[in-house]
C-alpha cells in the first residue's frame, strides 16, 4: 500500500465514528521500490493531500527523512521538495501491517500491500436508511 492510498482512507462509516481520519499506520513489513519520477504529477497531487497526515504517516514508519513537516513555499519549483514527496508517496510500499481507526481502535489488516477495509454489517453506521460509507 502506498502512502498516497493511506492519505485518502478513513473509517468514518463505522458506528460511533465521526471522522475516522487519519488512520494510524502500523507497518510490519515495508519495502522501497523505484518509481519513475514525474514532477508534474507530484506537484498536482500536493494540493489534494492532507500533508500533515502524510508527514505523520511517513514519520511513524521511519521514512520521513528529507521530508519537511510543512509544504514548501513555491513547491512547484522546488525540485528537492518534490522528489522527497515523490519518494514518500510512491516509493514507500507497506507490504503488511494494519490501519487503526483513531476513534474506535478498529484495526484493518494490510496483507501483500492491500488494505482490507471491509466491515461487518453490524459495524456500519446507518444514516437515513443507507450506510455511511457512501457519503
Amino acid at each position: 500500500m502506498k502512502l498516497l492510498t493511506h492519505n485518502v482512507l478513513s473509517s468514518k462509516c463505522l458506528k460511533g465514528v465521526s471522522v475516522g481520519y487519519p488512520l494510524r499506520l502500523n507497518a510490519t513489513d515495508i519495502k522501497v521500490v523505484d518509481v519513475d519520477y514525474n514532477s508534474e504529477f507530484v506537484s498536482r497531487m500536493i494540493p489534494k493531500l492532507n500533508y500533515s497526515a502524510l508527514y505523520d504517516a511517513a514519520q511513524s514508519i521511519g521514512h520521513h527523512n528529507g521530508l519537511p513537516d510543512t509544504v514548501a513555499e513555491d513547491y512547484e519549483n522546488n525540485e528537492d521538495f518534490l522528489k522527497a514527496v515523490h519518494h514518500v508517496l510512491l516509493e514507500v510500499d507497506i507490504v503488511s501491517g494494519d490501519l487503526e481507526c483513531p476513534e474506535s481502535g478498529r484495526k484493518f489488516p494490510i496483507t501483500r500491500g492491500i488494505p482490507n477495509m471491509l466491515v461487518n454489517e453490524n459495524e456500519v453506521n446507518e444514516i437515513n436508511g443507507s450506510n455511511g460509507c457512501n457519503n
